[in-house]
């Protein structure tokens, strides 16, 4: 990042970074967590559990890819190491221990949820100072919303298809 931008950030960019750096973590954990869950998924509705779960791993892949990419543009760098995620992380990892579709589904919804959290908290914090980390904020938090809604729809969807 340029001189004059890292000005108008101020004081806050180690602040900032660190914010970032976990999102970052947040994104690799749920990419694998999605992906993971795609493989294992069974019950009903599994193919199109397995489709969207995977549609959110590789979005999730984008953004810890667009995280990474503002970080190195505030001067800082994104988190080397795999294990460090598990120790920065604000939502987590949670285990598929059982592969049925309604436990994935809502392991993942819980996750889009913290999701959401984490950008609204980075949107706040950029808001006024940052414009391209509040926009990347928002982009994200955009696709988390939706995460959460399409996840929602099928969990729905299983349910109803239960009741009949």
């Amino acid at each position: 990042m340029g001189t004059k931008g890292r000005e108008l950030v101020g004081k806050d960019v180690d602040k900032l970074i660190d914010a970032l750096n976990r999102a970052f973590a947040d994104e690799w954990l749920a990419y694998i967590q999605y992906w993971i869950g795609a493989k294992i998924a069974v019950g009903p509705m599994r193919s199109t559990v397995q489709m969207e779960l995977l549609e959110h791993a590789n979005e999730e892949l984008g953004h810890a890819d667009l995280v990474a990419e503002r970080i190195l543009q505030l001067g800082g760098t994104p988190l080397l190491k795999p294990e460090d995620w598990f120790k920065v992380t604000n939502c987590g990892y949670e285990t598929p221990d059982d592969p049925g579709v309604e436990v994935l589904l809502e392991q993942n919804i819980q996750a889009e949820r913290c999701a959401i959290k984490v950008y609204d908290e980075i949107m706040k914090l950029t808001k006024e100072v940052d414009p391209i980390t509040y926009q990347l904020a928002l982009q994200i938090f955009t696709d988390e919303v939706t995460h959460e809604e399409d996840l929602e729809a099928i969990a729905e969807d299983i349910a109803r298809m239960k009741k009949s």
